[in-house]
């Protein structure tokens, strides 16, 4: 029996084990391939508009149905998928990066310097995401990559402050304290000890707040600051829907459920992520 084999066999055990988790990961893996491949995938352009078919209720030839400027609402929501997890994926990673530099410096300076970085953390977690992200998007303007940057500098604090917690942790064990004594420089110390130890727990971080990345923006969207028409956004598409509610639900509900699909699937993804995977909690177990 090699190797592989246990691990192949956990691997399978994890998606037994938990079915909701499973069911959760193909939900996620098939807006991914959707977003990947929205121009095969689509029926029509996302942007096109036709006025001879404007608010028509769904069936053969829109399956979704179409908006108030006759444009596919299927077409729209697909590539919608695409703005939405790439606003996710790099919103989260500018968030992770920044918190990885600042919990590292708070967990490793001391004194008046992490004290300083510490009330910047506070700061940041005093308000609520959607709120910094709207003074941020009111100082670098709308657009996507406004969107990113602004739903990323928000999640900085709730990354530093995990990071920080790590680094406190594994400072003070053996194995890098007699580093320490054996004279290898701190930058050696901190690369090789301390960040892998970091790192980790912060990856599976990353998994749970994608979800919350990619509702921020949207919420930015709905809100008519985020990302600018005819850009086919989830949260532009509910919020234009909802003056024509009474007699075209369809215009807000098809994006609505979608949106809803996607954040219940990858909350359960991170959530199952970080129970199998977080030292602490393994730990517990």
């Amino acid at each position: 029996m090699t190797l592989v084999e246990p691990a192949r066999r956990g691997a399978r055990s994890i998606f037994l084990r938990r079915p909701f988790f499973t069911l959760a990961l193909l939900v996620a893996v098939g807006y991914v391939l959707a977003a990947i491949f929205a121009p095969l995938v689509a029926p029509y352009d996302p942007v096109a508009q036709d006025f001879n078919a404007m608010m028509q209720a769904p069936s053969g030839a829109h399956l979704m149905g179409t908006d108030s400027y006759g444009q596919d609402i299927l077409s729209r929501v697909i590539f919608g998928a695409r703005y939405a997890l790439i606003i996710g994926f790099f919103a989260v990673a500018i968030g992770a990066i920044g918190g990885l530099i600042v919990g590292l410096a708070a967990g490793l300076s001391g004194g008046w310097v992490e004290w300083a970085l510490m009330r910047l953390i506070d700061s940041i977690l005093a308000l609520p995401s959607l709120i910094l992200a709207v003074a941020f998007i009111a100082i670098l303007g709308q657009g996507v990559d406004k969107v990113v940057i602004a739903v990323g500098l928000s999640m900085i604090g709730p990354f530093a402050r995990t990071v920080r917690a790590d680094v406190l942790q594994v400072r003070v064990q053996l194995f890098v304290e007699a580093a320490g004594l054996m004279a290898i420089p701190r930058a050696v110390i901190i690369w090789r000890h301390i960040l892998p130890n970091v790192v980790y727990p912060l990856a599976v971080q990353v998994t749970i707040r994608i979800s919350e990345a990619i509702l921020v923006s949207s919420s930015l969207s709905f809100l008519g600051i985020g990302v600018t028409p005819p850009t086919p956004d989830w949260g532009l598409m509910i919020a234009e829907g909802r003056a024509f509610v009474s007699f075209a639900a369809w215009m807000s509900a098809m994006p609505g459920f979608a949106l809803a699909l996607l954040l219940i699937a990858l909350s359960i993804v991170g959530d199952g992520i970080r129970e199998e995977f977080d030292p602490k909690l393994k730990g517990k177990a």
